[in-house]
Order: structure tokens, then sequence, then C-alpha cells
């Protein structure tokens, strides 16, 4: 509604009073809006609370010129805000924005305090919050109330422990390392829960005096079972296990597939290669030397995945349970699945000596690994053997056993000299080779930790991996080809920003990158390749490593950056990842290969899927990560009080974080423990700098720690820094000791224990 036109009478609702500010010429009061509306008389209570509401909302800011000290100079930001928070940054702090911003270019950043008494706020969450700045120019946000329906429903995992006195119920201890307060809970809403045991709750209003109060409405199992820790993963990153009935009749309902249209492959020896711990199998490969005359050493490959579109069809009871998991989640104990046991572990598991429905490519490509031609086909398959990475390779090393020997000839040793032609091309091509070492959890029978193992990266990995990259770059171009909706798996080149801050670390080492030309991946392998040896290998891998994009699904093609590839989509692995089921029914209906092919969906709905299964990936990368560490800390929780070996991993204004030689494990060395000094955080430098002694900590830096606490609830782990003569480095000189600061007289950090997410990786 405009300004200067015709003005409503009566009491507005909120979009009205949007519309007017909007499309006011200046700012705009109660009393404007008041005499817009005709607002009197008791009205004007109901319209003051209505704007309220929206300023809390955070969809209109205040009206009033601000004064002295709250009034914000230009190109920066006022005293109390409301912020929306938008995730962690490479050390793990969370940052927010300001929801409004008048100042030239991006706002600034603004790192969010801990909050005591409350969960850490999730991306997207809002907050009215008073605002600190430092001498850099970024904020120090300190929450004053939650803002939106989100806090309403929020809910906690915790360890509940019942009080002395029967009639006072008890507390519950959240397992969310951020959190900072413990919660009551009234004896009327314990649920019968026990001391010990692990229970989802949901909060209650907040009170004015005393804890903040829950209610449990779940019980979860015992503390001291360890396979309790994947279920706190799985609530509190709210991943969805249960499958809706009709999800599950659906899958019930499903048989195996005849041979009909469908190409027959069963002739072809094509065998599964996986891990040891594999649950599915939903990928097969096969090898030959190619025999066209006008191709002399060149290679003809096929790849054959679980036909899954013929089982989940658009729109039905598993297509829309599938969308809402986006991906299966894989724990130590157990895989929460994107599509139900009859069809993960059965139907579209390609089993050996068994039937299995399948899309396929075949592939031709040349002796220095450059793609000639392929073809997509549906068709029907026979697994010749189910071999884990450890039996290929020690076939192809000439130690096969009995699985593998009878298949050297005519299936291993092909496939390595397949392997070999791709990765010429790989490194022709000039890819980022950032090598991220994985860990693994082994349990024993009760689900205990009984070890942590460095996964081995062998030749077969990468046999199986050239081969699907080649796979799917043919997917992407066939989907360009017959003009069918793509959901790329894009990944973009590093930022400005992040070149230029990567630029001027290395630079201070001796390492030159490039300026006033477009990056590319072979320049950072160049650099990673230059340090290896040297002492600072560890550090510029670690930089180079956070300097990179995310990459994520969209229809909108950018390219692949890290693989240099201009053209890239998931394809195969649809049994645990939305994505590859959306790219195989593009293939079903471009190539008319009959039924389950996509529908004719809109562009638009091609972008809100790709945000959709890029943040539920997100979310199953942080789940595994959180269960990972619980896991690890419990197996670390014996050993309380020894010494480790260890790389400092990350630096932040609060204290530094140390990734241990022996497992993997990440821990906080808090700053509140390191010697007694004014710490400054050179974010630029990734360090920490005494004022008064000059004391540098840095990224990649050796050092030994004890380990001072493990707990297995949070998954954190605690560190102090071990000096030559065996003694510590902590300081218990008084307040001073173990603050940072960003200029005189300013102190950030402190000891909060809250940790970015490092530690183990599932290679994805």
């Amino acid at each position: 509604m405009s300004a200067g036109g015709k003005r409503p009478r009566g009491l507005p609702d909120k979009q009205q009073i949007l519309d007017f500010i909007r499309d006011s010429p200046g700012r705009v009061g109660r009393r404007e809006i008041a005499r817009a509306f005709g607002i009197k008389g008791g009205d004007r209570i109901a319209m003051k609370s209505m704007l309220k509401e929206l300023k809390e909302e955070g969809r209109i800011e205040s009206v009033r010129r601000p004064r002295g000290r709250d009034a914000a100079k230009p190109g920066t930001l006022p005293a109390v805000a409301v912020i929306e928070a938008i995730g962690p940054d490479p050390d793990g702090e969370l940052l927010a924005r300001p929801l409004q911003w008048h100042g030239e270019g991006p706002p600034p950043r603004v790192f969010v305090m801990p909050e005591r008494g409350h969960p850490a706020m999730a991306r997207g969450d809002r907050a009215l919050a008073r605002l600190a700045r430092g001498e850099d120019g970024s904020y120090e946000a300190r929450i004053i109330r939650r803002i939106g329906a989100e806090v309403a429903s929020q809910r906690v995992v915790g360890v509940f422990q019942r009080s002395a006195k029967q009639h006072d119920g008890g507390r519950i201890r959240p397992t969310d390392r951020r959190a900072k307060s413990e919660y009551h809970v009234d004896a009327r809403d314990t649920e019968g829960a026990e001391s010990g045991e692990l229970v989802l709750a949901e909060l209650l209003p907040p009170r004015k005096l005393g804890l903040p109060t829950a209610r449990i409405v779940e019980r979860l199992g015992r503390m001291d079972n360890p396979r309790v820790f994947s279920l706190i993963a799985i609530h509190t990153h709210d991943i969805p296990v249960a499958f809706p009935p009709e999800a599950l009749a659906e899958a019930e309902r499903a048989r195996p597939v005849e041979l009909g249209q469908r190409t027959d492959l069963r002739t072809i020896p094509l065998v599964t290669i996986d891990g040891a711990d594999a649950r599915d199998f939903d990928d097969a490969v096969w090898a030959e030397p190619d025999t066209a005359p006008d191709n002399r050493g060149g290679w003809h490959a096929v790849v054959a995945i679980a036909d899954v579109a013929w089982y989940v069809r658009p729109g039905g009871a598993l297509d829309r349970a599938a969308r809402q998991r986006g991906n299966s989640v894989y724990f130590p104990d157990r895989v929460v699945s994107m599509l139900p046991e009859k069809l993960s572990n059965d139907l579209c598991s390609l089993k050996p000596r068994e039937d299995r429905a399948v899309m396929a490519v075949h592939l031709w490509f040349d002796a220095e690994g450059a793609k000639r031609g392929h073809r997509f086909v549906r068709g029907l398959m026979r697994s010749a053997a189910r071999l884990t990475y450890e039996q290929a390779q020690a076939a192809a090393n000439g130690r096969p056993d009995e699985t593998a020997a009878p298949l050297m000839d005519g299936v291993i040793r092909p496939l390595y000299g397949a392997f070999k032609a791709l990765l010429a091309d790989r490194e022709r091509r000039g890819t980022l080779e950032l090598d991220v070492p994985e860990r693994k959890a082994v349990l024993d029978d009760s689900g205990r930790v009984v070890s942590i193992d460095k996964r081995q990266r062998l030749d077969s990995h990468r046999v199986i991996e050239e081969l699907m990259i080649a796979a799917n770059v043919a997917a992407a171009e066939t989907l360009e080809r017959t003009q069918q909706p793509c959901m790329y798996r894009v990944h973009d080149a590093p930022t400005l920003e992040k070149a230029q801050a990567l630029r001027d670390f290395l630079s201070g080492l001796g390492y030159g990158l490039a300026k006033g030309q477009v990056l590319k991946p072979i320049q950072f392998t160049q650099i990673l390749q230059q340090a290896i040896g040297k002492p600072e290998e560890e550090v510029i891998h670690q930089v180079v490593l956070r300097s990179q994009a995310l990459a994520v699904y969209a229809p909108d093609n950018i390219g692949h950056f890290g693989l240099a590839l201009r053209r890239y989509a998931h394809f195969t692995s649809p049994i645990r990842r939305y994505a590859d089921l959306l790219v195989h029914r593009g293939l079903i209906a471009g190539l008319k290969l009959g039924e389950g092919g996509s529908p004719q969906d809109r562009p638009e709905d091609f972008v809100k899927l790709g945000e959709e299964i890029s943040t539920a990936e997100r979310r199953a990368v942080s789940a595994e990560r959180d269960a990972a560490d619980r896991y690890v800390a419990s197996f670390l929780s014996a050993r309380v009080g020894e010494s480790f070996a260890g790389r400092i991993a990350g630096v932040t204004r609060f204290g530094l974080f140390v990734n241990l030689k022996e497992t993997g494990a990440d821990g906080l060395v808090p700053i509140s423990t390191l010697p007694r000094d004014y710490y400054d955080h050179d974010e630029r430098n990734h360090r920490l700098v005494g004022r008064s002694s000059g004391r540098e900590f840095r990224l990649g830096e050796a050092v030994e720690v004890r380990l001072r606490e493990a707990n297995p609830a949070t998954g954190g782990l605690v560190f102090e820094l071990l000096v030559e003569d065996g003694g510590t480095e902590s300081s218990q000189a008084g307040p001073r000791g173990g603050r940072a600061g960003r200029g005189p007289g300013k102190r950030f950090g402190g000891k909060d224990k809250h940790r970015p997410h490092h530690g183990f990786r599932h290679r994805r």
C-alpha cells in the first residue's frame, strides 16, 4: 500500500504494516502508522504489541534515532541488533550476520559468544544480541533473547540425574558441549527416567529465576552403553530414523526384475569392490583392453549401478521418505539408511551370483585416459564376486586369494590397466590433490571401542574412484545432451577473500600463489608438492584445505574446481544419495529407457531440491563427526593424565585445537591455561601471539599435550600443553593469564569449551 494512496481504516495485519513502512518515503513511527490506518483508543495497544513482535522477528528495526553510545556510526553496527546465525567459520566459531546493514560492502563478521543456559544457535536461528566491536572491525555478540518460532520447539539431548529428594525431579546435563547450563526437570515430567539415562527433552518456557526447565519426551538408553553415542548424534541433528508405514509397505511389495527389455549384462564378470565393513553394494566394475584398431592401448570399461529408480518412483511414499533423508548416514555401529532395508540390503544390493537391475555405462578411453565415447544402458547383471579393497590390492600385488585368483586375467589386471590410463588423464587435468587422512573406530561385539585405526589408502581405492568419476562425467554430459534437468555436483573456486588470505600467509613462508589470474587447482597441488618433507608441510596442507569452497548440489553448472572438470554429477550411489537418484531418473527419461524416469520438474523445483539435499549432506557429516568424537572420547577416557604427541590443528580466540598423532582425535587447549599473558589472535597468520612474552602458537606446530578431560557424553577433549622439562604450560597466576585480545584492554576468549567439527571424516 502506498503511503500517499487510500488508507484503510481499522486495525491492520502485520503484512499491511510492513507494506506501509516499505512504501513510505521516510522514517515511519507509531504516530504515522496510527494516522494511516485510523487506529484509535484501545487499538493503539494492539498496534504497539504488533510492532514489538515485528521488531523481535527482525522484520523491522527501531524507528527511534539512537543516542549516545547506542548510536551506530556509518559502516558500523548498533550496540543492540537482531542477528541470524550462518554457521561456524573454519576454526569452529559461530558466525552470524546482522539482519539490518546500511553500510557499503558486506556487513562485518559477528562472532556469537556461547550462551549460558541455552543450546547453541543453529544455522538460521535469530536472536536479539548486544554487540561489541573489536579493533579489527568484527563484533562479538552476546545473546539477550532468542527470536522466532524455532525457540519454542527446541529440544535438548542430555544425561538425566535424579535429585536426592524424589519429589524434586532431577536435572539434565546436555550432551551438546557448547551448552553452558543444566536443565531442571519437574518430578511430573521425568517419564520415569533413572539417573544415568540419556533422554530427549523438550524445553519449556523460561522462568525468571533458577535453571531453565525441560520436559522429558523420550528415554534413549543408559550412558554406560556405548551404542547411545550414535543415538545422541541422531537426535541432536534431527535425522529421520523410522520410515512411514506406507513407505515400508511399498518396499515390501517390491520384487526382483526380469530381463524383459533390459540389456543382458550377466555374461560380463562385473565385481563389487568395497570396504570390509561395507553394508551395501551398489556399484560394480569391469574392464578390458579396447580391441578397436584406432585405439591401440585404449580401454573399455563398464560401471554398473543399482537401478534404484525402478523401485523408487517419483512422488511415491518411498520417494518422499528418501527426499526427506537426502542421504544415508554412517556411524561406527549402525547406518541410518536413505531407503528401507528391503531395498538397501537386498534388491538394490549387487550381491554375488544374484540377478540385479542396474543402470550401466560403457566407457571407452584411450591409452592416456581421454574419453572417446560412452553409452548408457538399463540392464540386468550378476556379480561375479564381492571383493574388499584389501583383497583386490593383494591380488594386484601378486597375492590373490581363492576368490580373486580366478578373476586375475579377466577382471583385476584389466581394471588396474584402465586405472593407470585414467590416472594419467587426472594428472594432465591438474586436479587438487588433498590427502585427508581418515580414521575409523573399531568396535567389539558390545559396541565398545577397542582401537582407533587409520584407514589405508590403497590403489584399489583409487581404481574405484577414477572409474566412478568417469561415469559421473558421462552422466552429466548425457543429461545436457538430452536436455534433461541435471543436479550437478558443483565445487566453486576459492573466494577472492580466501585466496588473498592464503596468498598472504604463503608469502610469509616463502611460497608464491599467482595473483591477477584465474586460479587453477594445479597451482594448489604444486604448492603442496613443494612443501613435502619440510617443517611447514602440515600447516600448508591445512591452510590450503581451509581455503577451499564447499561442494554442493545445484542445477546451475559452475563446474567442479577440485576435480578440474567442466561438468560433474553424482550417478554412482543412488542407494544412499538422493542426488544420484535424480540423475538416474533424468537419464531414464532422456534416453527413453522405460519406467521411473524423471517428471518434467520445473527449474525452481530443482533449485529447492539442490538446497535441501546439500543441507541434508551437511547434517549427515556433522552427525557422523559428532558420533565419532564421542566414541573417541570414550576410548580415551581411560587415559586421562597421559601425554600425547600432536599438532595444532586450529587457532581461535578462545584456545588451540590439537590433533593427536596416535588417534587423530581433536581436543582443546583453553586459552586460560596458556602461559600468563594477553594473547592476540592473528587470524591472517593463524597464530596466537603473547603481547608481553612474544610467545607464538602457530597452526601446524608440533606440540606435546596431556589429556586433562575426556567426556564421552559431549565428545569433548581438553588438553594442557607440556614443556620440555616435563611441566605444563598452564598458568595459575591470576585472571590475566591466558586471555586473547584484539586491542589494548579488550579481552576475548576464556574458558569456553565448544570446539569445531574436526576429527574423523567419512569420505563422500
